[in-house]
């Protein structure tokens, strides 16, 4: 056989032709012996007969199967440990997730709450002092009472303050008209009294700086003044009240009156 057809054999094929050859040799061996007997003859030929080709290409073929399937195995295998990590991981990664949001929904709720109390606080506090601005506005502070006012003990004075008493009551009259009947009733005597006319002859005379008798001083006093018909405010006011009712005003009287 030509050297490159053999080198054409896989191993399978090389192995067959050893048995071959090796079971050739044996028979070769065994025909050179001389003398051998028939039973030696026998038994060699049963051992020829029993030399068989070496199955190696089928051992090969098994081992490469066993060693592709336990590769495969080990490959799905490693496979499955991949995807359940893969799995785990995923599932730590949403717990931690879920807790992270969990805790930022608490701090969240936390700071809302927190907020919620301010504002109520604020808006109590808020409140409570507007409830006492209007405590302060619906009482407000007494107002401070003016000062009085004072006059002089003299004839201006008393005309003074009679005007005073007379225009708070709406009654007329004026300084001038005043002045002028005093200085001719009673000089600006506070203490005078007429003890000879009519009003005298009659028991009840003429007294104070207008010469007002004690019935129509009691007549028309004025509140607010003394009811001693010599007190010269008293008198002025009371006398002034009359003339106004007879006469109009003090200012239309010129003589006794």
């Amino acid at each position: 056989m030509p050297k490159h057809a053999l080198s054409r054999f896989n191993r399978s094929h090389k192995l067959g032709v050893a048995g071959v050859a090796a079971a050739g040799a044996a028979a070769l061996i065994f025909a050179a012996v001389p003398g051998a007997d028939a039973d030696q003859g026998k038994t060699q030929a049963t051992a020829i007969e029993n030399v068989k080709p070496v199955a190696f290409s089928a051992v090969g073929t098994a081992a490469r199967a066993q060693q592709a399937t336990i590769a495969k195995q080990a490959d799905a295998s490693a496979a499955k440990g991949k995807a359940e990590a893969a799995a785990a991981a995923k599932q730590a990664a949403a717990k931690k997730a879920a807790a992270k949001k969990a805790a930022a929904e608490k701090a969240a709720k936390a700071k809302a709450a927190a907020a919620a109390k301010a504002k109520a606080e604020k808006e109590r506090k808020a409140k409570q002092a507007a409830s006492r601005s209007a405590v302060r506005t619906a009482v407000p502070a007494a107002a401070p009472k003016p000062a009085v006012k004072t006059y002089p003990n003299n004839l201006d004075g008393w005309i003074r303050e009679s005007l005073h008493v007379m225009a708070q009551k709406g009654i007329p009259g004026s300084y001038n008209g005043i002045y002028r009947n005093i200085i001719r009733e009673s000089s600006g005597n506070p203490m005078a009294i007429n003890l000879w006319d009519i009003n005298a002859q009659n028991g009840i005379p003429s007294k104070g700086l207008l010469q007002v008798i004690d019935p129509t001083f009691k007549t028309y006093h004025v509140a607010g003044t003394s009811w001693n018909i010599y007190d010269p405010v008293a008198n002025i006011t009371a006398a002034c009240n009359y003339a106004a009712d007879k006469y109009g005003s003090m200012d239309n009287v010129n003589s006794a009156y």
